[in-house]
């Protein structure tokens, strides 16, 4: 079963009691738009229709997402209110992820850069090929981070999520797997089986046990993720709408150094 409206953008599977959602733009990295997060929005619902005992959020291609659409946004004449709508679709996407009684499984090959990163790890558990990349990359382009990616905090601690944020290292997946953010690495050619293995025995474990465990979780460590996530879509708006948020984007499309300002 495919969702979306031009049914391009995602595919959605149900393989016995698991959802698979791929994203299949493959070709250009699976870049975030309004309308793939829609898609992915939709296809996360419709796990949720289903009753999915496991959820699995995948891409296909060699980038998982390599982040949102600059070129888009870019040309529009209100960079603010473009990034800030893109942002709250995203913290949609995340939210129903995070609400979802099942456990969510993502599977990540290649790069996950700007909003691809909170994506991935928008999950319960990060399975990462070793070609795998991460990187949050938005002050390289003057923007300021969204996606959930302040609760990383919970996640690393404060100064790895900090490190991250301000100097925009790629972690390969044996990186990531050691600062926590990974659960296992395998090789790209054994990731699916990887994959396989972990929705079985998800599948076949208690679902008021895991979907429990998930909530204890889950609460104790992000309380304030919603309130977090609303502070992200103001800060990301305004960075939007700075001399440094437009220079960013347009010296990423250039290919050159930004010239940012130097004071506040």
């Amino acid at each position: 079963m495919n969702v979306g409206r031009d049914r391009t953008r995602v595919r959605y599977e149900r393989r016995d009691e698991a959802a698979w959602i791929t994203m299949v733009l493959g070709d250009s990295g699976n870049p975030l738009t309004h309308e793939l997060a829609d898609d992915l929005l939709e296809a996360t619902r419709q796990a949720r229709r289903d009753n999915a005992r496991v959820v699995v959020l995948r891409a296909e291609g060699k980038a998982f997402c390599v982040g949102g659409d600059l070129q888009t946004f870019g040309s529009t004449p209100d960079p603010g209110v473009y990034i800030d709508d893109l942002a709250e679709a995203l913290h949609r996407l995340v939210s129903e992820l995070g609400h979802l009684d099942a456990p969510v499984v993502s599977v990540v090959q290649g790069v996950a850069a700007g909003a691809g990163f909170p994506i991935a790890m928008a999950a319960d558990i990060v399975l990462a090929g070793r070609s795998a990349r991460f990187t949050l990359a938005y002050t390289n382009a003057g923007l300021t981070p969204d996606g959930g990616s302040s609760l990383l905090t919970s996640t690393v601690g404060l100064h790895q999520a900090m490190y991250l944020a301000l100097m925009n290292p790629v972690l390969s997946a044996d990186q990531a797997h050691q600062v926590g953010l990974v659960a296992e690495v395998h090789d790209d050619d054994a990731l699916d089986e990887a994959a396989e293995r972990v929705v079985a025995r998800l599948v076949n474990g208690s679902a008021t046990a895991l979907t429990a465990t998930k909530r204890l979780f889950r609460d104790r460590a992000l309380p304030d993720a919603e309130a977090a996530m609303r502070r992200e879509s103001l800060s990301v708006r305004a960075a939007a709408n700075s001399h440094d948020g437009r220079e960013g984007v347009r010296a990423f499309l250039a290919k050159r150094a930004p010239r940012f300002q130097r004071q506040l």
